[in-house]
């Protein structure tokens, strides 16, 4: 990203790297669909990117990106979403950014397991325990000027070798 933090109505616009492919849409519910397919896509260009672990970003990446339209709509905001995707040799990251108000992961409230009786009282709540169980490294950060969700998960290739060490 790029050194300087932006002010008020920037957008923070990252460097273009090789094997990044970006991202932007309107913050509605009707393009959750295609991230998930430019997602997909992209992970499949890594030949030992398992299909399972495809679903999972696929997932995630859905999961966040929803949040994010979410945050637009909570706040008024009429901006739109990036979502950036980085390839490497043996993983694949997104980052989905939005311009919401931010929140504090660590002041969203516990809910009953997802299995318990009582989980049926709450409606959603699901997403950020759903993309920390489906990748391998998750990351929030929320400022006043939007979140930015980062998920990784890694190729079949990197799994072997972390694995083996």
């Amino acid at each position: 990203m790029n050194a300087d933090a932006p002010s008020g109505d920037e957008m923070i616009v990252a460097d273009f790297r090789p094997g990044e492919i970006v991202l932007e849409i309107p913050a509605r519910t009707e393009y959750v669909s295609l991230v998930r397919v430019v997602v997909a896509a992209a992970a499949e260009i890594e030949p030992d990117m398992a299909s399972e672990r495809i679903e999972d970003l696929r997932v995630a990446v859905s999961e966040a990106t929803t949040n994010a339209i979410e945050a637009h709509d909570l706040h008024g905001v009429s901006d739109r979403i990036r979502i950036q995707c980085n390839l490497a040799d043996d993983e694949i990251a997104v980052v989905v950014h939005d311009q919401g108000m931010g929140f504090e992961p660590d002041e969203v409230p516990e809910l009953p397991e997802p299995d318990s009786p009582e989980r049926l009282l709450h409606e959603g709540g699901l997403g950020v325990h759903l993309m920390q169980m489906l990748a391998d490294e998750s990351e929030i950060s929320a400022t006043d000027h939007g979140t930015d969700v980062r998920l990784v998960v890694y190729s079949s290739k990197r799994r072997r070798r972390d694995s083996d060490g």
